[in-house]
């Protein structure tokens, strides 16, 4: 029982320790440790019964590749959910850069690196509605889940592990490229026009007043997408945890 509880915590705590929001680097490393070892007990009881025949005869070459095997497992499971809040990351760069913030990036918050403002906005409250909207507990039965479709005697497959993390990242990204089309459209149009006018007016510097009409028109281009970019990006990323 006490080998099958670090089994499931190698896994569970690999998949917290890369999982957005339960893996923020600022929060404390004991805080995530305490975490991890808490969520193993409470599904300890849950998945011990199932699990307890796969390792009866289990020698200890075989229980250290386990180790190695379940860390790398919930790892894999971890990178699939940051793909989500990276590509949403790489939307609001695009978007400050296509609306014409493409300044100095500021500190940074939610994630290790600056970012600019309208990213770190993105993310940061992704990462609240991951929690409010109750997300974190879906982590949780798409770790339980997990065992029904990689159990303890299924070593880690390096070759389906790329092709998971492949699948997440193109759905990802196909969710970011629908959400981020508006921002796309908008610059094509306005950079186009004012082109078009620069042509016409070839005496007036065009380029030189227009981009405070394109950040104000960007501003309420967000202001009219934000809460529904985030509420179709909180949904796909439920149907990846769900389905995924």
């Amino acid at each position: 029982m006490v080998l099958l509880t670090f089994l499931m915590f190698c896994r569970i705590g690999g998949c917290l320790m890369l999982m957005p929001g339960f893996g923020n680097h600022r929060i404390p490393p004991q805080v995530r440790l305490f975490l991890a070892v808490s969520v193993t007990l409470a599904l300890a009881p849950l998945l011990i019964p199932e699990l307890e025949g796969d390792i009866a005869k289990a020698t200890v070459p075989v229980v250290v590749q386990l180790i190695a095997s379940e860390t790398l497992i919930g790892a894999m499971i971890g990178v699939m959910a940051r793909l989500f809040f990276l590509a949403l990351q790489f939307m609001g760069t695009a978007a400050t850069m296509l609306v014409g913030y493409s300044g100095q990036a500021d500190p940074p918050i939610e994630e290790m690196e600056p970012a600019p403002a309208m990213a770190t906005l993105l993310t940061l409250t992704a990462t609240v509605l991951l929690f409010a909207t109750g997300l974190h507990v879906e982590v949780m039965r798409a770790l339980v889940a997990s065992y029904s479709v990689l159990s303890l005697t299924d070593m880690f497959n390096p070759q389906f592990a790329l092709a998971k993390v492949t699948d997440a990242a193109s759905d990802s990204f196909i969710l970011i490229a629908q959400l981020l089309a508006p921002f796309l459209a908008y610059s094509l149009i306005v950079n186009f026009l004012f082109g078009i006018l620069n042509k016409m007016t070839p005496m007036i510097p065009v380029y030189f007043i227009s981009p405070p009409f394109l950040m104000a028109g960007g501003l309420l281009l967000l202001y009219f997408t934000f809460s529904e970019g985030l509420k179709l990006f909180i949904t796909g990323f439920q149907m990846f945890l769900a389905n995924g």
